[in-house]
């Protein structure tokens, strides 16, 4: 070979082996920090998203401006859930200053009466062992069709509702965490054919006791009826429209919401029958006004309970609502004006989630709300129970926090395709949600394949609801199916 032919081939292969004669690259990789680099794994039951279930650890930047900012700001989150150690059916509940949590449960009191099942030392327990459930409600009082339970915000009182079907209804108090009970009272006469009873009180003034009371129910009637307590319950007004002259708004209506400064809410279709709208009494009660809801993007939900919005009310005054829309999925929109006007909605499930039902709502601080809601992420095959809590509705681009409180393998219903679209167990017509003082939502639910078990959902971790700067709660042990 000659000295030509050496040089070319010298020339291509030493290029081949320079970069192994070259030291070794041992630079690393700096990860950039984000605002859900959290100390522990996330669970798979978590998500951080925006409106339209825009997952958030991939855009919490807007035009290179991270829009995590103030009580806009993850907090590290699961959620869970505790037995109540018997059955529910349409689950309402109430929390005391003494931390008591409170459900009621149908036809397993004394007598066949309902229930009123309070679990102590659940708000602030440190071991599974810490909390126990007893059924405290009053002695025997006819089994009420639809049992409901609710505690007064500013008087901590517990009242127990019944409907006894077409016999008449009863309203019995308890001053003392139900140990002992004034009452039944008969409500009011005559009343109508009724059903899906919501009940609620605000400090409107009620002539020298501390609140007003004001039920509503579904009668026989074109809109729901309601009725007024100016004496913390001994004697009420008769039934009358819960809507303006004229309005055919439907006999469905959300659980009612009594503000601070002593205005009372409900959700219903609207007058015309086109959306929905929140309706407020500022006279405790006796007269109703119809403020439309932001509902043309989101259309109204087409299923059996599609005339379910829930309403709540902030510390300050504000007014939130939620619905669920066309695609039976929820939306959320506020009102900083009593509910004359309302914010652009915003779709508040997770990614992943295709179908919801029955969605409730509470409130704390100013700006802070959480939804408590049923969905499926397999059309049915499964559903499972979310909380989706907002830390700062106000901002441009609220950042949501939901929490499925189940595990995938350990769903509320398997056994009912349409469980968000209708009647479902001890679901029965609606669900409830009440916010304690620690700025901890607490969440009623049933868990059907155990027996229609009634369940208490919260956050073990998770951001509060009260407060001027969020923060995270104090936590609690996981619960789940050893608590059934």
């Amino acid at each position: 070979m000659n000295k030509l032919w050496v040089l070319i081939i010298a020339f291509l292969v030493t290029p081949a082996f320079s970069g192994c004669l070259e030291p070794e690259d041992k630079r690393t990789i700096i990860k950039e920090a984000t605002p859900f680099d959290f100390e522990t794994p996330l669970p798979i039951t978590t998500y951080y998203h925006f409106d339209g279930a825009l997952n958030a650890s991939e855009y919490y930047e807007m035009n290179g401006t991270s829009v995590l900012y103030g009580n806009n700001v993850p907090i590290f989150s699961h959620g869970t859930y505790y037995g109540i150690g018997t059955t529910t059916f349409e689950p309402t509940i109430g929390v005391t200053l003494q931390d008591n949590v409170y459900m009621t449960s149908w036809g397993t009191g004394s007598g066949g009466a309902t229930a009123i099942i309070q679990c102590s030392n659940l708000v602030t327990m440190t071991n599974l062992s810490d909390y126990s459930c007893t059924d405290v409600g009053p002695a025997f009082v006819p089994n009420s069709n639809d049992p409901y339970l609710y505690v007064d915000l500013w008087t901590d009182a517990l009242m127990k509702f019944d409907m006894h079907a077409l016999t008449g209804m009863t309203v019995e108090f308890s001053t003392n965490e139900g140990d002992s009970w004034r009452g039944p009272t008969a409500i009011t006469w005559p009343y109508s054919v009724q059903d899906h009873q919501t009940i609620t009180s605000a400090p409107y003034p009620a002539y020298g006791y501390d609140t007003t009371y004001v039920f509503c129910v579904n009668g026989n009637f074109p809109a729901p009826l309601c009725s007024s307590s100016f004496d913390s319950g001994l004697t009420w007004t008769p039934e009358q429209s819960g809507a303006p002259a004229g309005c055919n708004s439907g006999g469905l209506t959300g659980h009612l919401a009594g503000s601070s400064n002593g205005n009372f809410y409900r959700g219903n279709p609207s007058c015309s029958g086109a959306g929905y709208s929140v309706y407020r009494s500022t006279n405790g009660g006796l007269d109703w006004t119809e403020h439309i809801l932001p509902t043309e993007t989101s259309g109204q939900a087409d299923t059996w309970n599609f005339e379910e919005v829930a309403v709540a009310a902030d510390d300050s005054d504000n007014v939130h609502a939620a619905w669920i829309g066309l695609d039976n999925l929820p939306y959320y929109s506020y009102s900083q004006d009593e509910g004359d006007t309302w914010s652009d909605p915003i779709m508040i499930a997770p990614p992943g989630v295709n179908g919801t039902g029955f969605i409730t709502l509470t409130a704390g601080s100013e700006g802070r709300m959480a939804a408590g809601y049923i969905g499926t992420t397999n059309g049915g095959s499964t559903w499972n129970g979310y909380m989706s809590v907002v830390t700062d509705a106000f901002h441009d681009n609220s950042l949501i926090t939901t929490v499925a409180v189940n595990m995938p393998d350990d769903p509320l219903e398997n056994a009912k395709e349409d469980c968000g679209y209708d009647r479902c167990g001890g679901f029965g017509d609606f669900i409830d949600i009440v916010v304690d003082q620690y700025g901890r939502p607490w969440f009623g639910l049933a868990h059907n394949p155990s027996g229609e078990t009634g369940i208490l959902a919260t956050f073990a971790h998770g951001p509060s609801l009260r407060g001027d700067t969020v923060e995270g709660l104090a936590s609690l042990p996981l619960g789940g199916p050893t608590t059934l």
